[in-house]
């Protein structure tokens, strides 16, 4: 239960940080070094304000900030539940790395379809 407590831990505090140091004040977090050296919005651009927007019950805030953040929360929350439940109940699950491979590659092909959209003039409702 060490692993999965450290995470889901760390990831509470980073919320509960997000929620009290707003990230919609210009760089109070820092900047995006990636918008920042190509003027691209990078497929994690407004994700910390989308995480603020959230723990303030602003979810039509969140998805405007970051869309594919906000949309991809729960599935993180459902997958960390699952990992702790298994290492609860002592349970091992094996992975198929076929089927990893695939969802990586999916993963992969939609954060970079999303970063190319939301960066032309058609898609820029997605930018944060």
């Amino acid at each position: 239960m060490v692993s999965p407590g450290l995470v889901i831990g760390g990831l509470s505090l980073a919320t509960l940080a997000l929620h009290l140091r707003d990230p919609h004040q210009h760089a109070s977090w820092g900047l995006c070094p990636f918008y920042a050296a190509t003027g691209w919005y990078c497929p994690g651009c407004g994700g910390l304000r989308a995480v603020n927007d959230l723990t303030n019950g602003h979810v039509g805030a969140a998805l405007s900030s970051n869309v594919l953040v906000t949309v991809l929360i729960p599935f993180a929350t459902l997958a960390l539940v699952v990992w702790a439940r298994d290492r609860w109940a002592g349970r091992e699950r094996h992975v198929d790395w076929n089927r990893a491979q695939l969802y990586t590659g999916v993963a992969v092909a939609v954060f970079l379809v999303f970063a190319v959209v939301r960066n032309l003039p058609f898609g820029s409702w997605l930018a944060p």
